[in-house]
This record gives structure tokens, sequence and C-alpha cells, in this order.
């Protein structure tokens, strides 16, 4: 009797849980129903599904017991996972939806510029939190997605040399671009224990990754790594300057937008184009306009600042003027110690007068964010001999590979244009005087040489001109670089020391055009008491240094004349000692075997 009457509770039970379940079927399958009709993937079609079914198969959690008991206060001071209202809010957690990406508001493609590109921030991760009893626990609504993610369907910016430097990231981006599949994971590198947790399906993405960095970062992922060219197969060569007559309309915009922007006053027209003049000095061309505006933002905040300071309501070009000159002022202490070394004749410098074998030279130094030229004395000594061109500076392990490449054209230039009927047979040193640091750079090697044809020929030259330029082996002067810093840092030193009004600089004639120098410079060019000379050839530039004609090596009274005589006497007294020494050491030699001849006899 007991036996049927527990079948028959049994069955009841079964009954009831039937109809609780065909009723509830009733209630939820619209709702559901209506909800699947808003979207056409199956994997959301499935997933509903799969709700309906833990819903009717989880009917106690949704009886009115159970949100009574949330509504219930607890009688002790339970921590929050305990508390009546924290278990209910648990049951429903299956529920819950965890919307790892929503571009609903989004009018376009998503484009992000993820500025910290470290593995959760690119990937996502599975968060764990530790619980009241000290265990580390999760679920589904605690993965977070990553930049990669969220930018699906447009692009996403990364820096190339951020994603190198952050642990385990090239790696994971890499797999994930070749598969086009993401995979979300607990990220915890440094965890002392391994625990479990939640590994979510890996997701189709479709994210356009975009590295920007510097060229030098992209050829060498070229060339070690195997797969990069196969991953990012587009490249696109961003310059640092573009041509001033296209961008100047954008670069007035420009002006126009950070002034917008920053709240800075209206900028009057001799205010932008002091600006234009300062662009164009950036990146060494006055035909040209830097692409990347920041510094130029800065100087714009700097002139409004002083414009302020006087009161005024629109910045003029004075104010941009200004600016530029206290960030110099900033920056050019060295420039200032080395100008006073030489007012004081501790650097031995020579601007005015003549003399043979020696010229002065210019260099550019760089002292962590200020460029700015220094005059050198460049000398030459030349004698007897057979060594050929020493560089003093390659001697002491001064110079670079570039400088000793230019020491090395004056041997083929002398070669070339002298020694046609003789051996060249000369021994000459040069040396930047005063200079204990390294040198690098062909710029000097025009210097180098007119010191050098100076002493050979014996003729003087002018110590009120620099001179900058390298040259090859025909005796073409080639542009250089730093050309600004260099002609401004010898008129500095002139102004220093006393402006005479017949210093300048001879100058490649190709570097004209990326000329842009400070008002003053210009101001004293234009009055005639600074110079500047442009020079094609070796020939020009002699001429303006000696004040002879260059002429021909047959040409008497010429400076290729005379250093051809001067080279062809070394070579025929080199000769004539040759000879003299190699006769001494044979009658030295039928000297010694007559005495071991004698010898022998008288044994």
């Amino acid at each position: 009797m007991l036996r049927r009457q527990q079948a028959l509770g049994r069955r009841l039970a079964r009954e009831v849980k039937a109809i609780e379940r065909r009723v509830a079927a009733e209630v939820v399958a619209p709702l559901i129903e209506e909800i699947a009709q808003r979207y056409q993937s199956p994997e959301v079609h499935q997933y509903l599904k799969d709700v309906r079914e833990h819903i009717l198969d989880h009917l106690d959690l949704f009886r009115e017991s159970i949100k009574e008991l949330g509504a219930v206060p607890s009688p002790f001071p339970l921590p929050f996972p305990l508390s009546p209202a924290a278990f209910v809010e648990s049951a429903f957690v299956d529920y819950e939806v965890n919307v790892l990406v929503d571009n609903s508001e989004s009018t376009g493609a998503p484009v992000i510029v993820e500025t910290s590109p470290t593995y959760k921030n690119l990937f996502g991760a599975v968060e764990r939190i530790v619980d009241p009893f000290g265990k580390l626990v999760t679920n589904f609504t605690r993965v977070q997605a990553g930049s990669l993610l969220r930018a699906h369907g447009g692009c996403i910016v990364i820096n190339v040399v951020d994603v190198l430097s952050e642990p385990l990231v090239w790696r994971a981006l890499k797999r994930c671009l070749k598969s086009g599949q993401l995979e979300i994971e607990a990220y915890d590198p440094f965890a002392l224990l391994a625990t479990t947790t939640l590994k979510p399906e890996p997701m189709a993405v479709s994210t356009r990754v975009v590295l920007v960095g510097p060229s030098e970062v992209f050829q060498l992922l070229y060339f070690l790594d195997e797969e990069f060219h196969d991953i990012f197969k587009v490249r696109a060569d961003f310059g640092y300057e573009t041509d001033a007559k296209e961008a100047r309309d954008r670069f007035v915009s420009q002006v126009a937008r950070v002034a917008r922007d920053d709240g800075l006053p209206a900028f009057h027209a001799s205010a932008v184009a002091r600006l234009i003049e300062y662009g164009a000095r950036l990146v060494g061309d006055r035909r040209k306009l830097p692409s990347q505006f920041s510094e130029v933002a800065d100087v714009m905040r700097e002139a409004a600042f002083w414009a302020r300071q006087d009161g005024a309501v629109v910045v003029q070009g004075s104010h941009v003027t200004k600016a530029i000159e206290q960030r110099i002022f900033r920056l050019n202490r060295v420039e200032e110690k080395i100008r006073e070394l030489v007012r004081d004749g501790l650097l031995l410098l020579d601007l005015s007068g003549t003399r043979v074998g020696q010229v002065n030279g210019l260099a550019v130094l760089n002292v962590g964010g200020y460029d700015f030229g220094r005059p050198s004395r460049v000398t030459a000594a030349v004698s007897m001999g057979s060594q050929g061109i020493i560089n003093i500076e390659r001697e002491a392990q001064l110079s670079g590979r570039t400088h000793d490449k230019g020491v090395l054209i004056l041997t083929g230039y002398l070669r070339r244009t002298y020694a046609q009927d003789f051996p060249l047979s000369l021994t000459a040193s040069i040396c930047f005087e005063q200079s204990y640091t390294g040198i690098d750079g062909d710029s000097a090697s025009s210097t180098e040489l007119f010191a050098i044809l100076s002493a050979l020929s014996g003729l003087p030259l002018r110590q009120d001109l620099a001179v900058t330029g390298s040259v090859n082996q025909w005796g073409e002067i080639q542009p250089i670089g730093g050309i600004n810093e260099k002609v401004e840092g010898f008129f500095a030193t002139c102004c220093a020391v006393g402006l005479t009004g017949t210093q300048g600089v001879v100058l490649p004639a190709q570097n004209v055009t990326e000329l842009v120098l400070r008002p003053e410079v210009l101001e004293a060019i234009q009055q005639g008491r600074f110079h500047l000379y442009p020079i094609r050839t070796i020939d020009e530039g002699i001429e303006i240094l000696t004040g002879v004609k260059a002429g021909s090596v047959e040409e008497p009274g010429t400076v290729h004349y005379l250093v051809l005589q001067r080279l062809r006497r070394l070579a025929e007294g080199l000769r004539r000692f040759e000879a003299t020494a190699g006769k001494e050491k044979e009658e030295q030699r039928t000297q010694d075997s007559s005495e071991k001849s004698s010898r022998r006899l008288t044994e």
C-alpha cells in the first residue's frame, strides 16, 4: 500500500511538472520567439533555444518564494555572497548577457587608436576576483573584450615599438591575424600557481591592423621576421616634409585649428608668415613645409603667452620671433661658452688676415634637441714622402667612416688632377685643431682640400671666410646638411669677436635653396656686413680664398700650376733621395763585404 502511494505521488509530481512545463512554455516561447525574430544569426537562435530549455528545466527559480527570500533582510551581518539577496542574484546569473562590443551607436566602421597595446588591452581577458573565502572565482560576465574585438569590421592603429616592447603581444597578434580567430583567455603571466578558468570559444574577427613607427623598425621586421611581409602587405612611407606650394593653405588651416582648439589669440598675417619660415627651417628647405605640426604648435603656444604678456589681443610676428629666441636661449649655453672661448683666445681661430695651409671649417654640434654651428681651424702640413694624406683624426680614432671616406677622396682628386705624368709622392697631414671629440661626415672635405692646395702652392687663404661642402674626385662641390646652423654659427662667432664687414661663408651652390636664416643674419647680408659665396667647383672656391686664378696645370702663375710644380719637385726630390740612399746602402754593403773578406784572409 505504501509503495503504491509513493509511486502515485511520484507520478503525480511528474504530471504536475509536465503541466507546469507546458504552461510555462506557452508563456516563455512567445517572448523568446519575439527576441529571435530580431536576429538572423544561427548562433543567437541556438542560444535562445538553450535559454528556453534551461528556464523550463529550472522553473523553481522563478517561484514567488525565491523572490520573497531576496527581500528578507539577514538577521546577521553576513558577507555579501552569503546574504539572501546575493543568493537570489547569483541564481539568475546564467540568464545575464555579457555584451562584449556594442557599436549600435556607431555610424561607420570603428577606428580605434590603441595607445597602450598591452596583452589585456588588445586581446581582452577573463577577469577573476577573490571572494570572501579567499578563492579566485569568475564567470562568463567577467569576460572583457580587447580593442582588437572592439575594432571588428574597422581598423586599429598601434605603435609598433609599443607592441614589440610588450611581452607576448607580437606573437599573439600575428597568430590572430593569420587565423582570423581571436581567443580571450585569462592573462596572468606572473602567477606562481596555475588555476583553472573559463576558456571562451574563439571568435572570428575582421579587423585591419595599422602599425605606425620608424622606418628602421619596418626594415628590421621585413628582413628578420619571415611572417611579417605576408601579414602586413601594404606599406605607406610618410615623409617629414611636403611641398610648400601645395601645403601652404593646409599649414595656415592648421594654425587656425590649433589656435581655436587651445583657445589662443588670433594670429596676424606676419605671425603666420614667421611660422611658415620656422616650419621651412625645421625641414631645412625653404621650398618645403613640415608634415608634423607638433613643434610649430609649441611655438604658437609660447608666442600666444608673450602676446598676452604684452596685453595684445592678436599675436604678431614679433611675438613668434621672441618665442623662437627664447627657445634658443634656453638651450644654447654650450654654444655661448664656445663663443666666449673664441673671444678670449682660448680656442684659436683667425677671423681676419691670411695664412698658408690654414682655413676655417664648420661643423654642427647637437646638445640634445638643439643644433648649432661651430667654426674650427683646419690645418694642413706637407712634406716629402710617400705616405699620402694622413688623417690625424683617424689616427687618433676620433673620426667616423664617412669622414675617412672624404679624406680618401682628396687623394683621388690630387691623383687625377696632377699626377698624370709622375707618381704622386707626398706626405700631408690634415687636422681639426683643438677638436677632442668625435667627428664624422664629409662636409669638411672641400675645406681640407683647400688647406692642402694652399700648403702645396704656398698661397695664403683668407681667414675671414669659413668653408663648408663636400667634394668628389672630379673637384665638384656637393651639398651638405645643417647649412643654416653653420652660417649662423660663423656669423655669431664673428659678431662675438668683431664683425669686420668682409667676413662670410663659402658654401655649396646647391644649398642656397635650403637657407632659412635668422632675421639678424639676413639683415647683415642685405647691408653688406656679411657675405655668402656659393660655389660649384674647387676652382671657384680656391679663387675666392686666394684671390689667384685657378687656371690649369699648364698656365704659369695659376693655383694649379703652382701645385703641380711643387708636387713635381717633391717627386723628384724623393726620387733623388731614394737614389742617394740606395747608393749609400750599396756602398756600405760593399764596404762590409770587403771587411769580412779581409778578416778571413787574416785568419
